[in-house]
């Protein structure tokens, strides 16, 4: 019997290319209520599963509910520590810090 996940962790299941996927509901709508839906893709169950874990976190750490509120200067600096940081080079760092 397969195994259920709970509530907010999404789900996974392996597609037909080989591949794994896992789902996540990122927020709802403002205007319709309906869930928009992201995705992870790994090769391994394992490896999805820990993508899919680090992708809900992130979607946790910014509300989108508050998109309205946002400033530019606010946005790019949340893009720049949530998104960017981990994931450039030092160079490429001091690049965008100094644009924002």
């Amino acid at each position: 019997m397969a195994k259920k996940r709970a509530n907010g962790e999404g789900n996974i299941r392996k597609r037909a290319d080989g591949r794994w996927e896992g789902r996540y509901t990122a927020g709802y709508h403002p205007e319709t209520g309906k869930r928009i839906i992201k995705n992870v893709l790994g090769k391994t169950q394992a490896e999805c599963k820990a993508k899919l874990k680090k992708a809900i976190e992130e979607s946790r750490a910014l509300d989108i509910s508050r998109a309205n509120e946002y400033t530019v200067v606010t946005w790019l600096r949340t893009w720049f520590e949530l998104y960017a940081k981990p994931h450039i080079r030092p160079s490429t760092m001091n690049y965008y810090h100094r644009n924002i």
